[in-house]
């Protein structure tokens, strides 16, 4: 028979319970023990690689948890033959190539940095997709997904509305005003088949056009494979453009987006309910794209109500309002509030007075199962705060931590975890004061175990050792949708039990902010630290909180040192 199990590790989050059984587990086959050895892909490139706009290069999305990558190439790009320039993989695994690669037999068997002049990787990526093996003991599925960007610009001097383009027969329309010449049409931009493509004759390279009647050009795909005669119609239209405007408020700050008419700068204006006068927005603070513009407001007041409204050459759109968003705040964020409960060794410390709801919890429930809470207060000073000590107990490693959200329960030698609280405001800052007592990494692997007889022992993060701990910190705030866990409704939920693995995903799309701060030296008097959280969206509102803070930056891989020591007060968000 064959047990299988996957590694995985929480981000950050240091939990006795939680990661006891993260590390390896056992394949029994034949009666012979083999070790479970995780294989993934870490680094992933490819040729003509961009972020979705096709602005600028961009990494590459890899979700661990899912197996997949996820990448945007440019439209320069030939699908059919897309060259893989880095394939990096974990645990020395053997690559097994695509179907569709063009030469398999000629693909690297192992990962690689940049492939040597003998290799091929150009696999083609016409259907979306190629499934990549990684075999160590066990064999590992990777599906790799590439999307083409292709973005369309047509504009036209007098344009009413969006150009209408049809990919499939290869047509354009545009509208334009009642009192444009249609026989000499100014055109600003013109590439219908994507920003890369090749356009004979070229419109934009006289000063006007004549489109008094349908005229044909000959485009050529970005990546020079197709050449194709597309048909422009322009249009009359009795229709003007009017100028629309929406605006999507946060905490201090607020986006007002909208159509007008194309080539005029749209004029932004904005007050505090009550106030007389208008702010006229600097006009370095809108973006305008053809007939389409973006403005931000900043320095806005939290729970406040704005009047605005937006003129774009005759046309002025209706007085609009907007209220933003109050903010909120992290209850118990002084860590004032703390509960023991049973006594002696095994003397639970509780992140919230009795009898009142939890907030914030630790991983203590799984510690003190084998020992002693390891993430309890302490009152020095005046002043009561966290003390979250990394300490060897028993048979394991573990790192102090607090976090918002609850421990549901310690299933076998796994923890679950429900993660996060609700939270729907828009901080830009997590500030803290802390003093932390690092000490060098010892501990770099764990041992434990299986139900077989067999003790295996992994080794992590091996070349950490002799080096100095690192507590770490962090904030997320999502959009995540709740997961039922027998009965509860979990904001985001973390299993380590292999077999039902379910762990927090950086690249997860419903991220939407995120902070983050490290420090790996002795900080022996209250300090206080500021944290910029970054907004990866900017029009959707969170509805998760999730806060942690450890001893140990590498805990959940039983990596650290035994007397690290993070002490935490005060944490609140702010808003700026």
């Amino acid at each position: 028979m064959t047990i299988k199990s996957t590694i995985r590790t929480i981000s950050n989050v240091m939990l006795l319970a939680v990661t006891a059984g993260s590390i390896t587990s056992c394949a029994i086959k034949d009666d012979i023990p083999y070790p479970i050895v995780e294989a993934a892909i870490t680094a992933f490139q490819v040729s003509g690689q961009c972020n979705e706009t096709d602005t600028e290069a961009a990494a590459a999305t890899i979700n661990k948890n899912d197996a997949t990558i996820d990448v945007f190439v440019s439209d320069t790009v030939n699908l059919a033959a897309v060259r893989i320039i880095r394939m990096e993989v974990s645990n020395d695994a053997t690559i097994q190539p695509a179907d569709n690669c063009l030469r398999p037999s000629e693909f690297p068997t192992q990962g690689f940095e940049r492939p040597a002049s003998t290799d091929n990787t150009h696999v083609d990526f016409t259907q979306g997709e190629a499934k990549f093996t990684l075999t160590t003991y066990q064999d590992y599925t990777w599906r790799i997904r590439v999307k083409q960007v292709i973005i369309p610009e047509v504009q036209m001097a007098g344009q009413v509305g969006d150009a209408i383009i049809d990919n499939v027969n290869h047509n354009v329309i545009v509208y334009v005003a009642a009192n444009q010449d249609l026989s000499a049409v100014a055109v600003q931009k013109f590439r219908p088949a994507g920003q890369h493509c090749v356009v004979a004759p070229d419109p934009t390279e006289t000063p006007t056009y004549d489109f008094s009647e349908m005229r044909t050009f000959t485009i050529t795909a970005g990546n020079g494979r197709s050449t194709a005669a597309w048909r422009v119609f322009v249009y009359h239209t009795e229709a003007q453009q009017q100028a629309t405007a929406t605006a999507f408020a946060r905490c201090v700050t607020a986006t007002i987006s909208g159509q007008c008419a194309s080539g005029v700068a749209p004029k932004v204006e904005y007050r505090r309910q009550g106030d007389a006068e208008w702010t006229v927005l600097p006009t370095g603070q809108i973006a305008v794209n053809n007939t389409r513009y973006v403005a931000e407001l900043t320095g806005l007041v939290a729970g406040g109500t704005y009047e605005y409204q937006v003129t774009a050459g005759e046309a002025t759109t209706s007085v609009q309002t907007f209220t933003t968003v109050a903010p909120q705040q992290l209850p118990n964020g002084s860590f004032d509030d703390w509960h023991i409960e049973g006594s002696g060794t095994r003397a639970l410390y509780c992140p919230w007075a009795e009898g009142a709801e939890s907030y914030w919890d630790t991983g203590n429930h799984g510690a003190t199962t084998v020992g002693a809470s390891n993430s309890t207060y302490v009152d020095e000073g005046g002043r009561r705060f966290a003390n979250l000590q990394s300490k060897y107990i028993v048979i394991k490693f573990a790192a102090g931590n607090i976090f918002t959200g609850e421990y549901l329960e310690t299933d076998g030698t796994n923890g679950v975890l429900n993660f996060g609280r609700p939270f729907t405001s828009f901080p830009t800052k997590l500030r803290f004061d802390f003093k932390y007592r690092t000490s060098t990494i010892t501990r770099t692997g764990g041992e434990w175990k299986e139900a077989y007889g067999n003790y295996i022992t992994r080794q992590l993060y091996e070349g950490l050792k002799g080096q100095p701990d690192t507590c770490n910190i962090y904030v997320a705030l999502g959009d995540w949708e709740p997961v039922d866990y027998k009965g509860t409704q979990c904001r985001y939920l973390i299993r380590t039990r292999p077999s039902a693995l379910h762990l927090m995903d950086m690249n997860d799309s419903h991220l939407i902010a995120f902070g983050q701060y490290s420090c790996g030296k002795d900080i022996s008097t209250w300090t206080t630290q500021t944290v910029d959280i970054n907004y990866r969206v900017r029009d959707r509102q969170p509805s998760t909180i999730i806060v942690v803070a450890s001893s140990s930056k590498y805990g959940d891989y039983f990596t650290g040192g035994e007397e690290s020591l993070l002490q935490i007060d005060n944490m609140e968000l702010l808003y700026e």
